[in-house]
């Protein structure tokens, strides 16, 4: 049994419609069925990583391996059938979205809300016949109880067709960024390790900025955000992601520890991840491809440390962050 949706409005983003649900104690954001992909099709090789699909069922994956990971750093994402007609727009006073509702010549009942692009009838998001699949994610504290910052990702791509970032041409980018606040004190450039590994495994492109809670200053975390653009291809892995880790060459302990220990048979990353997904209600939410090739790209991430390790030494590349309590993993900061 699903909890009832009291109200629903349009979230204005980027590519997609997304959704602001209200439950009688929770509020929480809907990212539809992508109109164009199913889970068997990969991304078109012509495609940019910026004109990708935003996929639900990669914001419900990204939260399992970010737990598995460790990590905890993506807020709570669960799949869930949606009825267009009933949870939607039967309780929406949202009347611009409402009006975008219509029915196909398929009988199917279609909307498409409001974003920046592909939000038209050629674009709409249609159900079978009013049925879809959407992930829910659990909003974060509104911002009058706890204001957040967005940063820029020091490796965040050029978004050009044609031009490159700083750092696909320069292989000493990463001395530079150690120098620059806040990453040159603290735990803020381990957390950019961190977040690399999981959009590596993830083979997401698109982490052009991230956040931060204010309240804590530098002494904070990253929070995973925006994962929608994961597992869009399991035959391609695209080393570029991996650039901040082979350039910094620096890893937390128990992140280092974590991926060995996932690279073990008996703790496989796949089939973890297979165990986790099956409680969600959209089950299966990854095929096997994708799974597999979490399992190879694992490996991949850890062919690079030990190069780092080999390099420049173990002392100087894994950060010492477990003492005493190992449930808690603290750093002594940056190096």
């Amino acid at each position: 049994m699903y909890n009832t949706i009291n109200n629903i409005k349009n979230k204005r983003v980027a590519l997609v419609s997304k959704m602001s649900y209200c439950y009688m104690y929770i509020h929480c954001l809907l990212s539809p069925l992508s109109f164009r992909q199913t889970r068997e099709q990969e991304t078109p090789p012509d495609f940019f990583y910026f004109s990708d699909f935003e996929r639900h069922n990669a914001e419900i994956a990204a939260f399992h391996l970010d737990r598995i990971l460790d990590f905890k750093r993506v807020p709570p994402v669960a799949g869930r059938l949606v009825n267009m007609t009933r949870e939607i727009r039967d309780v929406t006073r949202d009347k611009k979205l409402w009006r975008t509702f219509f029915i196909s010549p398929a009988n199917n009942i279609c909307f498409y809300g409001e974003c920046s692009y592909y939000c038209s009838t050629e674009h709409a998001l249609c159900g079978k016949p009013d049925q879809i699949e959407g992930s829910l994610a659990a909003f974060l504290p509104d911002l009058n109880l706890a204001k957040r910052k967005t940063w820029r990702n020091p490796w965040r791509r050029s978004y050009h067709k044609r031009k490159k970032a700083e750092w696909e041409v320069d292989p000493d980018y990463c001395d530079e960024v150690k120098q620059t606040p806040p990453y040159d004190r603290g735990t803020r450039l381990l957390d950019i390790m961190d977040m690399t590994i999981f959009d590596f495994l993830m083979g997401n492109m698109d982490r052009h900025h991230y956040e931060t809670f204010e309240k804590f200053g530098n002494d904070t975390f990253i929070i995973h955000l925006d994962n929608g653009r994961g597992f869009g291809k399991h035959s391609h892995d695209e080393l570029s992601i991996l650039v901040p880790l082979s350039q910094c060459c620096r890893v937390r302990k128990s992140t280092y520890l974590r991926l060995q220990l996932l690279a073990k048979e008996e703790y496989q990353l796949s089939s973890l991840m297979e165990e986790s997904l099956l409680r969600d209600r959209l089950s299966p939410v990854l095929i096997q491809p994708h799974l597999q090739a979490m399992d190879r790209r694992l490996r991949l991430v850890l062919q690079v440390l030990a190069g780092c390790v080999e390099k420049e030494g173990s002392v100087n590349v894994v950060e010492e962050d477990i003492f005493g309590d190992t449930s808690t993993h603290r750093s002594r900061g940056h190096r």
